[in-house]
């Protein structure tokens, strides 16, 4: 997760928005940030009054517990030429859970550290993406 921009920058870039004569293009150009980033703390500061950044309430859960990441360790190694969207299918057949293939793709990469590789097809028939072998 990217690190906060500091309370110090946040109060520069709101006095010289209220000092006036200056877009908020011009200034998140002058501050090195974001337009958007320059909108949001303005209308923050606006709303509640403070610059300080947003606390995250929680981490959003992962999407399979350890027993489903498990099985899925094993479908890779069972099946190690098989395509995200092969994967995702298999999952969802021992598991009855549905998850897309961004998560299986996530899920592998963060959770498992499974990297993968292109399989060597011919252009007309385009590209699938397996899984690296592990070892």
């Amino acid at each position: 997760m990217p690190k906060a921009y500091s309370l110090d920058l946040r109060q520069k870039i709101v006095e010289a928005y209220y000092e006036g004569g200056i877009s908020q293009r011009k200034l998140a150009q002058q501050f090195g940030v974001a337009t958007s980033f320059v909108q949001k703390l303005l209308k923050q500061s606006r709303e509640t009054g403070s610059l300080a950044p947003k606390v995250r309430a929680a981490q959003t859960p992962t999407k399979l517990n350890e027993q489903q990441l498990e099985i899925l360790r094993q479908l890779v190694a069972e099946n190690n030429d098989a395509t995200l969207e092969e994967l995702r299918q298999m999952l969802n057949q021992r598991t009855q859970v549905l998850i897309s293939v961004s998560t299986t793709d996530r899920m592998l990469r963060q959770k498992l550290n499974i990297t993968f590789k292109k399989n060597a097809l011919s252009s007309s028939q385009g590209e699938r993406t397996s899984p690296a072998s592990q070892g």
